[in-house]
């Protein structure tokens, strides 16, 4: 198989899961998003404008995509289907942080689960490297920015002791 055929593979797969990560990550932030209550929160003096946001996030959710995709390329072994599940995991992670922080109010909680979603997507890069170096790199950038929103959140929480709501009870 020759790179040029393997590639358009990976077009081919973007074409369809390039919007549906984005889509997907974009109703998971309309559905719980910043309101009045957050706000009133105290916010530390390196939270990024409001419109940075916006931006951010469909480019990361873009390049995870085209990670996704260029794994998803190459030939199915336990190896690949492993990266795959985590990459899924913390996907699934990712999604359901909005709820945690806007939607319950967890902002401690959510803390703990970026901390999760980096350790599984730090776990899927690594896997997704040693498929296929590109993929590796492409996830990057959302490893950095996920570095960066989990000291953000931690900052939020010490900025505002006893705003936390417990997520479960």
């Amino acid at each position: 198989m020759s790179a040029t055929k393997s590639d358009k593979g990976i077009w081919k797969r973007a074409l369809w899961l390039v919007p549906l990560v984005v889509i997907g990550g974009s109703l998971s932030g309309v559905g719980f998003g910043p309101d009045a209550w957050y706000a009133a929160l105290e916010k530390p003096s390196f939270q990024p404008p409001a419109y940075l946001f916006g931006i951010v996030w469909p480019a990361l959710y873009t390049m995870i995509a085209l990670a996704l995709a260029t794994v998803l390329n190459e030939p199915r072994t336990p190896a690949r289907d492993a990266a795959v599940g985590l990459w899924g995991i913390q996907l699934l992670l990712n999604f359901s942080w909005s709820y945690v922080f806007f939607g319950a109010h967890a902002i401690a909680f959510a803390k703990w689960h970026l901390a999760a979603i980096l350790v599984v997507a730090a776990l899927a890069a690594g896997r997704f490297w040693r498929i296929r170096p590109l993929a590796g790199w492409l996830m990057v950038p959302y490893l950095l920015w996920l570095i960066f929103a989990f000291m953000l959140n931690s900052a939020i929480v010490e900025l505002n002791p006893g705003v936390s709501e417990p997520l479960f009870g």
